[in-house]
C-alpha cells in the first residue's frame, strides 16, 4: 500500500474538496489520461486497484504515471466505542482528488486500446471520471472549451 515514510503530524483535519484542483489539469507526461469530474478521496487500495489493472494492460509496450499519492491519514474510532475519549488512531491514507484533476496517464499505446484501458481502470475508481488526451487539453488550454 502507498502510504507516506514520514508526517509532520499523526492526524489531520477533513478539509473541504469544493472547487476545481489547483494542479495537474493538464496530460503532462503521457498522451491519454484520466480527469475526475467530481471531488472524491481516493483511498490507497483503490489507487493500487486501479495501478494495478493498468500496468497489466499496458505491459511493456507503453508507459503509465500515477499523479495522485495516498497523503492524508483518516483516523476512525474502534466499533460500539462511547462518545468522547479522544479522535480516534489512523486506519488508512487518502488522496484529496478534486474536479478536473489528471489522476492516471497512459503513453505509447495505440488510442482504442489506450481509452479501453482507461475505462476499465475507471470502474475501480468512486468518482465519475472522463479519458482526455493531451491534444484535447491544448485545446482547452487555448480557451476553445470548459470543464
Amino acid at each position: 500500500m502507498l502510504m507516506p515514510k514520514k508526517t509532520k503530524f499523526r492526524k489531520q483535519q477533513r478539509g473541504r474538496m469544493k472547487g476545481l484542483s489547483k494542479g495537474a489539469r493538464t496530460v503532462h507526461f503521457g498522451e491519454y489520461g484520466l480527469m475526475a469530474l467530481e471531488p472524491a478521496w481516493l483511498t490507497a487500495r483503490q489507487i493500487e486497484a486501479t495501478r494495478t489493472v493498468i500496468s497489466r494492460g499496458v505491459k511493456k509496450v507503453g508507459e503509465w504515471f500515477t499523479r495522485v499519492f495516498p497523503d492524508k491519514p483518516v483516523s476512525q474510532k474502534p466499533i460500539e466505542t462511547r462518545m468522547g475519549k479522544g479522535k480516534g488512531s489512523p486506519e488508512f491514507w487518502v488522496s484529496v482528488v478534486k474536479r478536473g484533476r489528471i489522476i492516471f496517464e497512459i503513453k505509447g499505446l495505440p488510442e482504442g486500446e489506450a481509452k479501453a484501458l482507461l475505462k476499465s481502470a475507471a470502474y475501480k475508481l468512486p468518482m465519475r471520471t472522463k479519458i482526455v488526451s493531451s491534444l484535447e487539453m491544448s485545446a482547452i488550454e487555448n480557451g476553445s472549451e470548459q470543464l
